[in-house]
């Protein structure tokens, strides 16, 4: 059940950015990110008090907020900024490579605070997945001429950036797969984190007085709303829920790995929808990782 969420949780990653490119072109990813957050807590709220009765988790452990709380923080804020920096700054194909670096980084993280460990051929299944969407990703925006790593100090900071985008979304599995023991709900899990983050990054916004010109944007753009609506709901709604129920009843390396896949489903929508041309590199790339995936999900 858990690998089944987290192919889905990339599923859902891969329509939602589409809704949020289409509306970062009209109003920036600063509001993007931002509304996107209000709309999550939105959708949570309601679907937390038809599940659970309750709008609000607050008869929940002050631990579970506690590890939930710093999965939101590092996960959804600092991860998150970081890597939409490095985008600015090295462009998406260097940054979608380093992140392709979050497997091994979460397994890792998983066996030293956790004690999960891995089969060897579950290793060989995380190496093969990733080396299939280092391989897509280096296929798309090949007519992008990205900087050169180390040329100039933007460049270095930009692959620092994406490095700590990697190291944060790792962290943030690490604390929500604490914050999750036993048998607690992974809805409320979400709901806590979505909360924690949507509180951490309006107070910024209130603190930089950028809440008037977040929401004029919005208002002069009313399109982007509908954007931003649509990927809220399969992104911060709806993937991240099913990430939260992969992470609970799957080890941490193995989650990663299969969220990870995002560019892999991202192909047919970028042919079908977006009507772009796929190239045989990524076809090459598509068919290694989905070989991994079935080392994973077939060899014990």
């Amino acid at each position: 059940m858990g690998s089944i969420a987290a192919i889905l949780t990339s599923i859902c990653w891969s329509w939602s950015s589409i809704f949020f490119s289409s509306a970062g072109y009209v109003v920036g990813s600063k509001v993007v990110n931002r509304t996107r957050l209000l709309f999550a807590v939105s959708f949570l709220v309601i679907t937390h008090t038809i599940i659970a009765g309750t709008p609000i988790p607050l008869d929940v452990e002050g631990y579970r907020w506690l590890w939930l709380g710093l999965s939101a923080i590092f996960g959804l804020v600092l991860g998150d900024a970081m890597l939409f920096q490095a985008y600015v700054l090295i462009g998406p194909r260097l940054s979608m490579l380093v992140m392709a670096s979050v497997p091994a980084i979460s397994a890792i993280f998983a066996w030293i605070f956790l004690r999960e460990t891995l089969g060897i051929y579950q290793i060989f299944g995380i190496l093969l997945t990733s080396a299939g969407i280092m391989l897509v990703v280096l296929d798309r925006n090949t007519k992008q001429r990205s900087p050169i790593p180390g040329k100039n100090k933007n460049q270095i900071i930009g692959l620092l950036l994406s490095l700590g985008g990697a190291f944060g979304q790792a962290i943030g599995m690490i604390f929500a797969k604490k914050g999750l023991d036993g048998d607690f709900s992974a809805l409320t899990g979400v709901l806590i984190r979505m909360l924690v983050a949507a509180a951490t990054i309006w107070l910024i916004t209130l603190m930089t007085k950028e809440v008037r010109s977040n929401f004029e944007l919005l208002k002069q753009n009313p399109k982007s709303i509908l954007s931003i609506l649509g990927g809220a709901f399969v992104g911060p709604f709806l993937g991240v829920w099913l990430s939260l129920i992969a992470v609970q009843t799957t080890k941490v390396g193995i989650t990663s790995t299969l969220i990870a896949l995002t560019p892999i489903f991202h192909l047919p929508i970028a042919h079908f929808y977006l009507h772009e041309t796929i190239n045989l590199r990524a076809v090459l790339g598509t068919v290694i990782a989905m070989a991994g995936v079935a080392i994973i999900f077939l060899v014990p």
